[in-house]
């Protein structure tokens, strides 16, 4: 497991990135602590500005306790899509640069510029001019690392970024090249919770052995290691100890998955109700996976009780599947062995294990009707009418008529519901 000296991988990354567009569409925010979310009792925080993360506001954290730790935050509810939109505008600067553009979500991604030395000079020009651009084109400020491979070029990006303070974003350098004579070096003191894979039950494991950095990863017996955490993460994480990583930036990946979920304002116990919900997680999710040009084989249904109890359950078919109704019927007979008695706190749908679309599939009589006997034919001329209307009116003109008012588009809820 290697890489060719030659390669250089630059890994940039929004800073800040919900906040920082919402400041962006609210300069009167400008020096406050922004934090967007589900500002209710249930909501869960999605992007917290350097003001707000001064008071150890992080994304993920319960809602309840960033407005413990910083009370005059100011919470906004979020607009997933127009983040996307901003996002698709970044990721077009990207490739000005190099097609080998590896989006990681809507504010992150990879780029190979290693033949780009010719066009754009060495990799920290090339990273300066690109950081300047976005933030003349889109008044956002990104954190670039530059390495040899993807796991130290995203390593390189941590170093670059701002460091939080009271009055706003204390900027680091902004570019961060870790070059093969400083790799060493910087991996031997790197804290082993910074190597991919190394999470919470990883890290119970090796610390009692004494393994701390990345460097005690390298000291410690093969043996010992594959005794505690199973010898295929051991030759792993020795190999990214090592800073050895060669996978390849890979433009234009497909997802490998696609889900939607929501918290709700109060624990549901109607079953009635919930089946709306999964109505229309059933609908989104199917639409996106038309957009991608895919088909999927596995549903994934997942439930969080009021205790955060949470179980989940999937279902693979024999037959790949793009539409709503496919997903629907499956989620249906996953969520009707699911007791809901104590309420449900959360809803999440999503699918996998996915096909392109456009993929010949040897036909039978089976095969031309779905499940509940209408034409296939009929039903993907009818979804494909719906995308079309979607695309051109909003994709909330229309909906499932078995959801009414209950359509929403992707992100909204996402990370719970606002105070009333």
């Amino acid at each position: 497991m290697g890489q060719s000296p030659q390669r250089t991988i630059v890994h940039v990354d929004m800073d800040a990135f919900f906040a920082s567009v919402e400041i962006l569409r609210h300069p009167e925010l400008v020096g406050r602590p922004v934090v967007v979310g589900g500002s209710g009792n249930r909501g869960v925080v999605a992007a917290a500005s350097y003001e707000a993360r001064f008071y150890g506001v992080h994304s993920a954290m319960p809602s309840v306790r960033a407005r413990r730790l910083c009370p005059d935050a100011v919470f906004l509810s979020g607009d997933h899509a127009h983040y996307r939109e901003v996002s698709e505008r970044v990721m077009a600067i990207f490739l000005t640069r190099t097609p080998l553009v590896e989006p990681l979500s809507l504010d992150e991604a990879f780029l190979d510029v290693s033949g780009t030395r010719r066009t754009f000079g060495e990799p920290v020009a090339l990273a300066t001019q690109l950081r300047e651009q976005v933030l003349d084109e889109t008044g956002l400020y990104c954190s670039i690392g530059i390495a040899q491979n993807k796991f130290l070029a995203k390593l390189a990006t941590s170093e670059a970024k701002p460091r939080a303070s009271r009055s706003g974003p204390v900027r680091g350098s902004g570019v961060f090249h870790l070059t093969p004579d400083a790799q060493e070096r910087f991996l031997a003191s790197l804290p082993i919770s910074r190597i991919w894979g190394v999470g919470p039950a990883t890290l119970a494991r090796l610390q009692p052995l004494g393994i701390d950095r990345a460097g005690d990863l390298l000291r410690a017996s093969p043996k010992v290691l594959a005794g505690a955490i199973g010898e295929g993460a051991a030759v792993r994480l020795i190999q990214l100890a090592q800073g050895l990583d060669d996978r390849t930036v890979t433009p234009d990946a497909d997802p490998k998955s696609i889900s939607q979920e929501e918290t709700f304002a109060r624990d549901l116990t109607d079953r009635d109700e919930l089946h709306g919900h999964l109505v229309r997680q059933a609908d989104s999710v199917a639409a996106r996976l038309r957009a991608h040009g895919l088909r999927a084989r596995t549903v994934h249904l997942k439930v969080r009780y009021g205790n955060f109890q949470t179980l989940s359950r999937s279902w693979t078919s024999p037959r790949p599947f793009d539409g709503g109704h496919e997903i629907l019927g499956a989620a249906d007979g996953l969520f009707s062995r699911i007791p809901i008695d104590d309420g449900v706190r959360l809803i999440g749908l999503g699918v996998s294990s996915f096909d392109a679309g456009d993929r010949e599939e040897q036909l039978t009589l089976d095969s031309m009707l779905d499940g509940d006997g209408v034409d296939r034919e009929l039903r993907d001329r009818a979804n494909s009418a719906v995308d079309e209307i979607r695309q051109r009116f909003g994709t909330s003109i229309i909906g499932p008529a078995s959801a009414p008012g209950l359509h929403r588009t992707q992100g909204d809820q996402q990370w719970g519901p606002n105070a009333p």
